[in-house]
C-alpha cells in the first residue's frame, strides 16, 4: 500500500524544503532487482520525511548502501563500495549500510570497517529513516550541510527509465538448495498482498511505466500461503488494470510452473512470451547435491511443454559450474543440454564457496581456473546459439519499448529482452524519424516509455539493430 501514498509524500517534501534544513542523501543499490526494490520503498518514506536525494556523493550528508551477500563477486563489490564511500565521508559525514551483507556480517563489518556510523540489515527501514532524522536535530553533522539547489538535486526514485519498474510480490524463499544463503538473509517464504501489489502497480502505470516486472526469489510459490489465490490469480487481476502495458514474469522454479499458468500466459496479450527458469545445472547427481527438485527428464519433458503451448516463447535460463564435485564427463553433458535446448537466453554462474551452506562442506570442491574454463566454454556456446536465433529475426517486425534515448540513437526492448540482463535493439539515424513526425498522421515524436514498431535489420550476438516503422 505503500505507493498508494507517493503523492502525499511528495507534497510533504516540497513543503519541507521550506520548512527546515535538510539533509542530503546519496544512496548506492548493489544486488538484485529485489534490492532496488527495497531502495524504492525506502527513498519514498525519507521523502516523506523532507530528505533530499543528490546525484553526487560529493553534494551529500549522508552515504547510504544497499548491500548485496549472495555470493563473492557481490560481497566483494558491496566491500568495495562501502570502503570508497568511507574514503570520502572525513568526519562531517554518516555512513549507513544496510541490506543482505549487512545482515548477514554486521559484527564483522563493525569491526573491520569502523567508519560506518550505521548497520542495519533486512526490513530495518524504519530504524535507519530514525537514525537520519535524529541526525538532523543533533550537532554531529554541525554546518556541514551541502548547500545546493534542492529541488534540482532530487534524484529518481529509481535508476531505471521511466518505461519500466520491478515490483517485488514476496520475500524470503523456503526451497533448500544447498549453494543458496537467501533463506538465511531473508527468512521463509511470505507472499505480499495482493492489494498491496495491486496498487502499487496502479500507481505505475498511471505515471506512465509501460513494463511490469514481477520479480520474488521464487515466483511460481507466490500466493501458497495465502487462501485461494494463486500467481495466476494475481496476473489475472493485474492485467485487469486499465492501460497499454506489459507485465514481466521473473524467477520461476522449473518443477512449480503449472499448465494453468501456461495457459494464461499464452492466451494474455499483456504478459511477456518470456520466461525466466533458473535450472542450475542438467545433470541428476549434480541437481540432488544442489537439493534442486526435477530431473534433466523433467526438465526436457517442460521445456517442450512450454514451447508446444506458447510456440513463440522466449526461454531464459541460468546455470551453476564448478559446483563441488562436477566433473568433467559431467559439464559435457550441460554443455549437450544446452545445445539440445537451445535457450534464448543463457546466463552462467562460477560456483561459489559461501559460508554456512551445505555444499560448503561437499567435498571435491573444483578449482577457480577450472570454474573460469567452463564458463568461457558455456558463455561461447551460448553466443553462438544467440547469434543464430537473433538472425532469424531479420526482416521481421515487433512492437517495442523505448528505454533510452541518446542524441540520434535510441535503445529499444521487444518482449524477449528483460532490462538490465539481456540484449537490446539499437536503433539509429533517430533524427530522420524525428523530423519526419507528424501527430496527424499517426507518426507523433518519440520519447521514453513509449511502444513503437521497428524492423530488425541486423543481428549480432546478444543485441539487434532495427528501424522504427512509420505508418
Amino acid at each position: 500500500m505503500i505507493y498508494k501514498q507517493t503523492l502525499h509524500s511528495f507534497q510533504k517534501f516540497l513543503i519541507s524544503l521550506q520548512t527546515k534544513k535538510m539533509l542530503n542523501i546519496y544512496l548506492t543499490t548493489l544486488g538484485c532487482p529485489k534490492n532496488q526494490v527495497d531502495s524504492e520503498h525506502l527513498q519514498i518514506d525519507f521523502l516523506s520525511e523532507g530528505f533530499v536525494f543528490v546525484e553526487s556523493p560529493d553534494n551529500a550528508d549522508i552515504f547510504l548502501v544497499n548491500t548485496c551477500g549472495f555470493i563473492r563477486e557481490a560481497k566483494e563489490e558491496s566491500i568495495d563500495n562501502i570502503l570508497s564511500l568511507a574514503k570520502k565521508k572525513g568526519h562531517l559525514k554518516k555512513l549507513i549500510v544496510f541490506g543482505c551483507l549487512a545482515q548477514r556480517y554486521r559484527d564483522e563489518l563493525k569491526k573491520e570497517i569502523p567508519e560506518i556510523d550505521g548497520l542495519w540489515g533486512i526490513a530495518e527501514g524504519k530504524d535507519i529513516i530514525k537514525f537520519c532524522r535524529d541526525l538532523t536535530n543533533s550537532q554531529d553533522l554541525g554546518d556541514s550541510h551541502i548547500m545546493i539547489n534542492h529541488q534540482a538535486a532530487v534524484k529518481p526514485l529509481t535508476s531505471n527509465t521511466q518505461s519500466f519498474r520491478y515490483i517485488k510480490i514476496a520475500e524470503g524463499c523456503n526451497k533448500k538448495c544447498t549453494f543458496c544463503v537467501i533463506p538465511s538473509i531473508r527468512g521463509r517464504f511470505q507472499s505480499i498482498p495482493s492489494g498491496s501489489i495491486l496498487a502499487e502497480a496502479e500507481v505505475l502505470i498511471k505515471a506512465g511505466v509501460k513494463e511490469l516486472i514481477l520479480v520474488a526469489q521464487d515466483i511460481t510459490d507466490y500466493g501458497r500461503d495465502l487462501k485461494g489465490y494463486s500467481l495466476a490469480s494475481l496476473l489475472n487481476d493485474l492485467t485487469d488494470i486499465d492501460g497499454d502495458y506489459w507485465v514481466r514474469l521473473l524467477y520461476l522454479y522449473p518443477t512449480s510452473i503449472t499448465d494453468e499458468l501456461l495457459e494464461l500466459i499464452a492466451k494474455n496479450r499483456k504478459i511477456c512470451k518470456y520466461l525466466d527458469i533458473p535450472l542450475q545445472h542438467s545433470e541428476d547427481r549434480i541437481l540432488r547435491l544442489m537439493g534442486r527438485r526435477g530431473t534433466k527428464k523433467e526438465y526436457i519433458k517442460l521445456l517442450r511443454n512450454i514451447r508446444r503451448r506458447i510456440p513463440d516463447i522466449t526461454l531464459r535460463t541460468t546455470f551453476i559450474t564448478g559446483f563441488p564435485s562436477e566433473t568433467e564427463e559431467e559439464f559435457r553433458c550441460l554443455m549437450d543440454f544446452i545445445e539440445e535446448m537451445r535457450f534464448d537466453r543463457l546466463g552462467v554462474f562460477k560456483y561459489s564457496k559461501e559460508d554456512g551452506t551445505a555444499a560448503e562442506r561437499i567435498k571435491g570442491q573444483i578449482p577457480e581456473k577450472v570454474k573460469n574454463r567452463r564458463y568461457d566454454e558455456i558463455m561461447k556456446l551460448q553466443a553462438g546459439i544467440s547469434l543464430e536465433k537473433n538472425k532469424e529475426l531479420i526482416g521481421k517486425r515487433f512492437r517495442a519499448i523505448i528505454d533510452e534515448i541518446d542524441g540520434n540513437v535510441a535503445l529499444a526492448r521487444l518482449y524477449c529482452h528483460a532490462p538490465e540482463i539481456d540484449g537490446l535493439v539499437i536503433i539509429k539515424d533517430l533524427h530522420r524519424f524525428q523530423d519526419s513526425a507528424d501527430p496527424e498522421k499517426g507518426n507523433p515524436a518519440i520519447c521514453i516509455g513509449d511502444f513503437v514498431d521497428v524492423e530488425i535489420t541486423e543481428a549480432y550476438d546478444y543485441d539487434l539493430e532495427g528501424k522504427i516503422m512509420l505508418l
